[in-house]
């Protein structure tokens, strides 16, 4: 258990990274007025969102957070790792809901109030998957503990 959970980063970040192309994706489908290639796109980007979220939270209950190593590092770079994770996490919870409801409303083809939620929704999500990448990047391969 371990060794896959040791994986998991790499996963989930794999995981973040696939969600951003779609939602990108999805955005220029529906930009070029194809609207089932849009939903499509979307509902496998909820669910690749939904697969990692699985991973996170598995991640994070089996292991528990990983932490900057400050010490080993400028304070610039702390405080903009911080302040990075804070947005991203504070928007990550609200990812969820705002998509759920998003969802909702396409399926119920209420167009205009779904166009009013995704306004928001949208931007959330893909600066959530973004930043959700440039945290790994940060955490597992350019700020990593100095040995010695």
């Amino acid at each position: 258990m371990d060794q896959v959970v040791g994986y998991l980063p790499h996963i989930n970040a794999s995981l973040n990274a696939t969600a951003t192309v779609l939602l990108v994706l999805a955005l220029v489908a529906i930009k070029a007025k194809r609207e089932a290639l849009h939903r499509n796109l979307m509902f496998t980007a909820l669910g690749v969102s939904g697969l990692f979220l699985i991973g996170y939270l598995t991640r994070l209950f089996v292991a528990g957070n990983k932490l900057f190593p400050r010490a080993d590092y400028p304070e610039w770079a702390f405080w903009f790792y911080a302040i990075l994770l804070g947005t991203h996490v504070l928007l990550a919870m609200t990812v969820p809901f705002l998509a759920a409801w998003a969802v909702y409303l396409g399926v119920r083809e209420q167009r205009a109030a779904h166009r009013r939620v995704v306004r928001w929704a949208y931007p959330i999500w893909l600066y959530v998957s973004l930043t959700g990448v440039l945290v790994y990047f940060m955490l597992y391969w350019w700020f990593v503990p100095k040995v010695g």
